[in-house]
């Protein structure tokens, strides 16, 4: 198998730096609403979960990567801070389904709306990094 060449090096440092300045600004974010960026996690696994349904602890567990017992106890912060709640799925009641609550959503909301704008921000680094020919401009995260 052929090296890459030095400038897919560069690009996938340039990349992940961004990533990394996006961690961040992420959780200065969600600092900003006053959440912890685990929180912020729960509750985009929350709000985002496919289907008609609302995830389970177990949904969130996998959506971030946690074992079961740490995402109960990251639930149990979030559902004491107002966030979100558990509710028995009405056709299984061994079943408990997680939702926002007002705040949660509200502060949900805010986040993903900021998310979604600086995501915009990432998106030619990506497109560099992909095809190796585009420029890009450094923007707020540079």
């Amino acid at each position: 198998m052929e090296s890459p060449p030095p400038l897919d090096y560069q690009s996938l440092l340039e990349f992940r730096t961004a990533l990394r300045r996006f961690h961040h600004w992420s959780e200065q974010a969600a600092k900003g609403v006053g959440l912890t960026h685990a929180q912020h996690q729960l509750m985009l696994a929350v709000k985002g979960h496919p289907g008609d349904e609302a995830p389970t602890i177990g949904d969130v567990a996998d959506y971030l990567l946690l074992k079961h017992h740490s995402a109960v106890e990251l639930v149990n912060r979030a559902q004491a801070g107002g966030l979100v709640e558990r509710q028995r799925d009405p056709n299984d009641g061994r079943i408990v389904r997680l939702r926002l609550t007002r705040k949660g959503e509200s502060c949900i909301e805010q986040l993903a709306t900021l998310h979604v704008a600086e995501l915009h921000q990432l998106a030619p680094l990506l497109q560099h990094v992909i095809d190796g020919r585009a420029t890009f401009d450094h923007g707020p995260l540079g």
